[in-house]
């Protein structure tokens, strides 16, 4: 039931499908890029990136070293060539606390290496990188504004500055390798960017699950909430009128007294049924109850009940004892239900009258009393009328309840059966 699952959500930090995308697809929990689910489940800073940190520190030391071999024109490296290549990749290991801050410092330090006439080489993958966690954490303008002044700075070192920059006699860079640049770095951000939009998505997605996890609970609480009121407010009405009946006749008419205390006996262990299995789906969600919900059919216990509290009830059944499904059958047994147990604790009417008919796709549900109302405080919780509204509402329904011509009350109810009405060959 909801209510579990509500208890295993919070207990999980959410059920498995709301942790990314439906079970078994292949984007079963967060993107392999997304470290704010880390942040969120581990209800801390997110965690240290330092596996990939170490792995990129190890293949910019390399790649360096080959590309110095390769380009014997530039300058060799040496410790400072060293130092800004370590001190970029190592910047990474803060690049979820510090997004902002880290691709500042990378793209400085790889600034300064190829202004100083370095070989090129992987040195740019740790500026790429630390752009990418840049936008995911929402620094988009600051990413694009860094590797836009990266280039700016590149067209002028390679076009105009080189003449005073190592390595010397270095001739100034072609177009086409600037277009070359120019291209990487768009698709740099071009591949941000599409991070950053699946990541949102991945959010959205996952807050609107977490909402319908919610909203089930919700209203699996007000469905139990609903039974337990219907169930409990009848049968201690008619407990407590019985038990006033048995107080006021316990020494002029015992026999009387015995009679209400055998009709309180019988409505609590009813009550006690119902509360039971109501109970018993809270304890074991999924399976099956162990006694059918009541419906229609048990129309003449309420009477009985009733009467055991002074209501005299005529039924008026015109529905030909027609199968209903589950949902409307239950809930046209306890808005009857409510009715009548309004009657016991408001009325000063002792006699009651229920009609049941179809017409038009649709049950009808009309109960009156005589009145007048007795204006003395029942105790209730004031939740039968709206209960009843909301059992209709469920199945498309609508209720009416005021006084009457002529005095008394009536409530009347319409319950569509288009949906819900068993087929005939299914009966």
């Amino acid at each position: 039931m909801a209510g579990m699952e509500e208890r295993r959500t919070r207990r999980c930090g959410g059920p498995p499908w709301a942790r990314g995308g439906p079970p078994g697809s292949r984007w079963h929990g967060p993107p392999w890029w997304n470290h704010r689910g880390e942040e969120e489940e581990g209800g801390g800073n997110p965690r240290w990136p330092w596996r990939s940190t170490l792995l990129l520190t190890v293949f910019v030391m390399a790649g360096s070293s080959f590309a110095a071999e390769a380009q014997p024109a530039r300058e060799q490296l040496d410790a400072l060539a060293r130092a800004l290549l370590l001190t970029g990749s190592v910047l990474l290991l803060w690049r979820r606390r510090y997004p902002a801050a880290v691709l500042c410092g990378t793209a400085a330090s790889a600034l300064v290496y190829f202004s100083a006439g370095y070989p090129y080489g992987p040195v740019f993958l740790t500026v790429a990188l630390a752009c990418f966690s840049a936008v995911l954490a929402g620094h988009r303008r600051l990413a694009w504004a860094v590797l836009g002044t990266l280039w700016t700075v590149r067209l002028l070192v390679g076009h105009w500055l080189y003449r005073w920059l190592p390595p010397k006699g270095d001739p100034a860079s072609s177009w086409g390798e600037e277009l070359v640049v120019a291209a990487w770095i768009v698709a740099i951000l071009a591949l941000c960017e599409l991070a950053r939009v699946r990541r949102e998505q991945w959010d959205r997605d996952r807050a609107e699950r977490r909402h319908a996890v919610s909203r089930r609970a919700d209203e699996e609480r007000l469905r139990i909430a609903r039974e337990l009121h219907d169930v409990l407010a009848h049968s201690i009405s008619v407990i407590n009128v019985q038990a006033g009946v048995g107080l006021a006749l316990l020494d002029s008419d015992p026999q009387q007294a015995r009679t209400a205390l055998t009709t309180i006996k019988a409505a609590s262990k009813e009550a006690l049924g119902e509360v039971r299995q109501v109970l018993d789906t809270l304890r074991t969600p999924g399976d099956a109850p162990r006694a059918p919900a009541p419906g229609l059919d048990r129309l003449p216990e309420l009477v009985e009940q009733a009467a055991g509290a002074g209501l005299t009830v005529a039924v008026e059944n015109r529905d030909g004892h027609g199968k209903l499904s589950p949902g409307a059958d239950l809930a046209a047994f306890r808005i009857v239900q409510e009715a009548l147990t309004n009657v016991v604790r408001h009325s000063g009417s002792r006699h009651a009258r229920v009609r049941v008919d179809r017409a038009g796709g649709a049950l009808r549900l009309r109960i009156d009393d005589d009145g007048p109302a007795t204006g003395v405080e029942a105790g209730g919780s004031g939740n039968g009328l709206a209960g009843m509204r909301e059992r209709a509402a469920a199945l498309g329904g609508t209720i009416e309840a005021g006084p009457r011509e002529g005095g008394g009350f009536r409530v009347f109810a319409v319950l569509p059966l288009k949906k819900s009405r068993i087929p005939e060959e299914d009966r």
